[in-house]
């Protein structure tokens, strides 16, 4: 079943892209039917993943849900997915948020543009790639999907792809996370030769401790900084806001963004005390929750804000994640259910007040009316339970990380991780309050156009599902004990020897309760002082305005890679077919003759039978002559007579069957020449300066001695017992099976026919291309330069303007 769901993510995707934009909005409601299927699913399989315990009862008793298929039995290659209790919190967040932004979706695109159906699709491919990121269980098929995610992403970022900062965002976005991903897979090789199994299930059982580990693991949280966002790799995540806010709510609050933190949840148990992973992924995290917190509380659009803030939070949940120490892993699945809750709604509403309103800048906000109370209020619950206020989800979260925290966090460093903690919940406070003054048009500047007052409100489909996430958001808050044997689980699941405490709403006066006070109080302050706040701000960010930015590196980066390799292809491709071959053939000749020369044995004879000798004179002879004739059907015909004179070499060795082979191959060859050279002139001039003679010279002798080398290398590296089978074989399955008495042909038709079939094939698209080329090249002297180039410009202005691409840097500075 777990296949299935994929698959059927495949389909649907599929089905919808190839439906054009006939479906228009109601491809969101086909596209639905991928994650309801998912929901229904895991909720007939929740019970048994889960268990019967339930947190503050010890370990869960669930049973995970698997699937095996094998590929490449030799290589170890094989699809393994795993349904586990984290699994079941990310396959909720997946589908559930999925088909909550489905429905509002279909009340977003009210008005669909073309490209509309498209997102639908590919949306709905993103989906099955994500789950199968949190479904695998072997680390190479989770690379796979990791990189379906972020090829899929590109296509929804750039969906618009006239505009040019959709163009310029997505490919930001996939050159930043691409990047990490090769890098990682570079890691998660490392780790899996190492530990000697890629199921992440067998390394939580069996670490590995080999001493090489150290670099897999910075290879591996590179891959997931990319992924998530986190700093000095972030800037790709404000620029996908360029996307429809439908998918900013999926991609950065439920989906994509989680990728790397759900990477580092799993493999913490497993490597946190292996070499640096906590010094990374630790001061990463709390760098990343600081500067993104501060980025947030400067922002007047509510989606960049809502991004800004996605980062800081991101950070937060490295800093829970990170640890490895399964108490404070469990705060982490509740902030990472609550996140995502409150995330969506909160990017919901920013959807709705963009549709309707027709902006998204707080200062062109100046309040709603009566009919957007219900938008209002959903709004607020959810910056709220952001901002950690009791007795939401986010609360409870906040609470528990800060709890455990003090009471677990006995590594080094942890004091100074809890400081950050505390300061960056503080900036989650002032931003969150900052997104509910600017819904309630506290920061409407009065030269600024009111277009919020007769904005019309939404409908109850396009408000329905941040409603419902922000009822999910108080309930569960109100509740917790509801959540409380999915979070064991998933604890649980992530270390088998945990022993996970019941979720609480109230945990009595304690020190995470009095540090919740401060925050609450300082993050007031925050709001009350936010003009000087502000003025602080600015002035520090022109003070370190010589630090380059995370926007600013990646352009440099981005520019200087396109500079260096445009001066790089100046001097090796200098347009120059005879430097290229003489390039491409020096490096096959020498590089293999190297390990050659080092498995050197005697020379076997020279001269089997007399006959040889005039067959090798003929050879040389011919040899020599293709390359001294002037006359280029000459030359051809020289080289068939090489052709011939080795098939006189196996009819001498006794194989009249390869000999035949050789004939028929050499004659066509030659008509092929023939047919080819005739459009060429029939003699050709050699131009080329003296000191290029002994270079090409010196070229041709190293590929002789390295052919010759090869061939008796080669012929003596042969094992005797394993070839004298092989031909038995052969000889014994040619006539019966492949109805053939010549074995050759056999071999070359029926044993190895798809090996000719290829050959044969690049023959014809060679030959193919060259006869087009020469035709070309021989009109161009019939009619002249002058009337070529005249010809040419007739066709461009006949059919289009003549294409001009502008670079990419370009776009990004846009």
């Amino acid at each position: 079943m777990l296949l299935f769901i994929l698959l059927t993510h495949l389909a649907i995707g599929v089905a919808i892209l190839g439906s054009g934009d006939r479906l228009g909005r109601r491809a969101f409601a086909v596209a639905a039917l991928a994650p309801a299927l998912t929901v229904g699913w895991a909720i007939t399989q929740a019970s048994g993943v889960i268990g019967s315990s339930s947190g503050g009862s010890g370990m869960s008793d669930g049973v995970p849900v698997s699937f095996s298929w094998m590929w490449v039995e030799q290589l170890g290659l094989q699809l393994d997915l795993r349904l586990d209790g984290f699994g079941l919190v990310m396959v909720s967040l997946v589908s559930g948020i999925g088909l909550m932004v489905c429905i509002y979706a279909m009340g977003y695109f009210s008005y669909p543009k073309p490209g509309t159906a498209r997102l639908a699709g590919l949306m709905t491919l993103f989906a099955g790639a994500m789950l199968g990121v949190v479904l695998s269980d072997h680390l190479l098929a989770l690379f796979v999907f990791w990189e379906l995610t972020s090829i899929t992403s590109y296509l929804l970022i750039g969906n618009d792809d006239r505009n040019p900062r959709a163009r310029a965002a997505a490919l930001q976005a996939i050159l930043i996370t691409g990047a990490g991903g090769l890098v990682m897979l570079v890691g998660l090789i490392i780790i899996g030769q190492s530990a000697g199994t890629y199921l992440i299930s067998e390394l939580l059982l069996n670490p590995p401790t080999d001493g090489v580990i150290a670099a897999g693991v910075i290879c591996v949280l590179v891959g997931a900084f990319t992924k998530s966002a986190q700093a000095p790799f972030g800037s790709w995540l404000p620029g996908a806001m360029v996307a429809p806010t439908p998918i900013s709510a999926y991609l950065h609050s439920a989906t994509m963004v989680k990728a790397g933190v759900y990477l580092v949840a799993r493999l913490a148990p497993i490597l946190a005390t292996t070499g640096q992973w906590r010094v990374l992924v630790l001061s990463v995290g709390a760098v990343t929750m600081v500067i993104g917190g501060l980025r947030a509380m400067r922002q007047y659009d509510l989606k960049l804000l809502l991004a800004y803030g996605t980062i800081s939070q991101l950070g937060f949940l490295m800093l829970m994640f990170g640890t490895g120490e399964y108490k404070i892993a469990q705060a982490a699945v509740v902030l990472i259910l609550a996140h995502g809750a409150f995330k969506a709604a909160l990017f919901m509403v920013v959807g709705i007040v963009d549709h309707e309103v027709g902006t998204r800048d707080i200062r062109e906000l100046h309040g709603f009316g009566s009919s957007w109370r219900p938008t209002v209020v959903v709004g607020i619950l959810a910056a709220a339970s952001m901002a950690g206020l009791p007795p939401l989800l986010g609360f409870v979260g906040k609470e528990k990380a800060l709890d455990t925290y003090i009471t677990y966090g006995d590594f080094t460093g942890s004091g100074v991780v809890l400081g950050v903690i505390v300061v960056g919940s503080m900036l989650t406070f002032a931003y969150s309050a900052r997104f509910v003054l600017g819904l309630l048009g506290h920061f409407g500047v009065a030269d600024k156009p009111n277009r919020s007052a007769e904005a019309h409100a939404p409908s109850a489909m396009f408000l329905g599902p941040a409603a419902v996430l922000t009822v999910l958001t108080v309930l569960l808050g109100l509740a917790p004990r509801l959540v409380d044997p999915l979070v064991a689980a998933a604890t649980t699941a992530l270390d088998p020897t945990a022993s996970p405490s019941t979720v609480k709403l109230w945990a009595g006066f304690n020190a995470a309760l009095g540090l919740s006070v401060l925050v609450i109080g300082v993050g007031l302050l925050l709001v009350w002082k936010r003009a000087p706040v502000a003025r602080l701000q600015r002035r520090f960010s022109d003070a370190i305005s010589w630090i380059p930015s995370a926007e600013r590196g990646f352009l440099v980066a981005l520019r200087s890679v396109t500079d260096g390799s445009k001066r790089l292809t100046a001097v090796v491709q200098s347009g120059s077919l005879p430097i290229y071959l003489l390039i491409i053939i020096s490096v096959v000749a020498i590089a293999p003759l190297i390990p050659a020369l080092s498995a050197w044995s005697d020379l076997p004879p020279l001269v089997d039978v007399p006959l040889h000798v005039p067959l090798a004179a003929l050879v040389i002879a011919a040899s020599l002559g293709a390359s001294i004739v002037k006359r280029r059907i000459s030359a051809a015909l020289m080289l068939g007579a090489v052709g011939y004179a080795m098939a006189g070499f196996f009819i001498v060795q006794g194989a009249p069957d390869l000999a035949l082979t050789q004939l028929v191959i050499e004659t066509l060859a030659t008509v092929l020449f023939v047919l080819v050279l005739r459009f060429l002139p029939t003699r050709w001039a050699d131009r080329s300066p003296a000191v290029a003679r002994p270079i090409r010279l010196t070229v041709s002798v190293a590929a002789a001695v390295s052919v010759f080398v090869l061939a008796l290398v080669a012929a003596g590296s042969r094992d005797s017992v394993s070839e004298a089978n092989i031909s038995v074989e052969m000889i014994a399955r040619s006539a019966p099976e492949a109805k053939g008495n010549n074995i050759v042909n056999v071999i070359l038709v029926d044993f190895r026919g798809l090996d000719t079939l290829g050959e044969i094939t690049v023959l014809v698209v060679s030959g193919v291309g060259a006869v087009a080329l020469a035709r070309a090249g021989r009109r161009r002297l019939m009619l002249g330069s002058d009337a070529a180039d005249e010809v040419a410009d007739y066709e461009w202005s006949e059919h289009e303007p003549v294409p001009s691409a502008a670079p990419v840097a370009g776009e990004m500075d846009q």
